[in-house]
C-alpha cells in the first residue's frame, strides 16, 4: 500500500477480476469481501504506522480518521458477512495487496520527519484513487449480494471523501 507505484496496486486489486474476466466470470462475493477488507486492513496499518512515525499534526488528524474510517467499515463488513453466514475468500488480489503492503511498509519505515509526511500523503491518494476506482468499477459492479453492494457503495462514498483530504493534505505539505 504505501509508495504505491502507478498501476502496482490497481493491478493487484484487478488480478483476480482479470483471471476471471478472461474466463468470462467475475469475483465472487466471498472473493470480493476479502479484498475490500484487506484493503482496509492496509490502510488500518498504513495510518497506525503514520501515528508512530509522524509528527505532524495533520498527518495525525488524517490517519487517526483513517483508522476510524476503515475499522468502523471493516467491522460492518464482518457483520454482513456473519449474517449471510458467508465465509470471506482469501485470493490471488488480497494476498498480493498484502504482499505490496508489507514491502512498502518497510520502505516507508526508513523514513522519517518531512519525507516521512509526504510519502505517507502522496501515497494516501495514490492509494485512495486505486481502491476508489476498484470499487467503482470492479468490485461494486461484480458484487451479487446487495447488502454487501450497498456496503461497498457506502464505503466508496466515504473514501472519497478521504482521497480528497488526502489530496489536501498533500497541498498542505508543498
Amino acid at each position: 500500500m504505501f509508495f504505491v507505484k502507478k498501476g502496482v496496486l490497481l493491478t493487484a486489486l484487478l488480478v483476480a477480476s482479470a483471471g476471471a474476466v478472461a474466463q468470462n466470470a467475475k469475483p465472487t462475493d466471498p472473493q470480493i469481501a476479502h479484498i475490500a477488507y484487506t484493503a482496509g486492513e492496509i490502510d488500518i496499518k498504513a495510518a497506525e504506522q503514520a501515528l508512530k512515525i509522524s509528527k505532524n499534526k495533520d498527518v495525525h488528524a488524517f490517519a487517526n480518521d483513517m483508522v476510524r474510517d476503515h475499522t468502523a467499515v471493516n467491522q460492518k463488513a464482518l457483520a454482513l458477512v456473519k449474517k449471510l453466514k458467508v465465509t470471506p475468500e482469501n485470493n490471488g488480489t488480497s494476498k498480493a495487496l498484502l504482499k505490496q503492503a508489507d514491502e512498502e511498509h518497510a520502505k516507508l519505515a526508513k523514513l522519517s520527519g518531512a519525507a516521512f509526511d509526504k510519502a505517507y500523503a502522496e501515497n494516501e491518494v495514490a492509494y485512495h484513487k486505486t481502491v476508489n476506482g476498484a470499487l467503482q468499477n470492479t468490485l461494486i459492479p461484480s458484487a451479487t449480494n446487495s447488502e454487501l453492494k450497498d456496503l461497498l457503495s457506502t464505503g466508496l462514498k466515504v473514501f472519497q471523501g478521504h482521497e480528497q483530504h488526502a489530496e489536501n493534505l498533500v497541498e498542505k505539505m508543498k
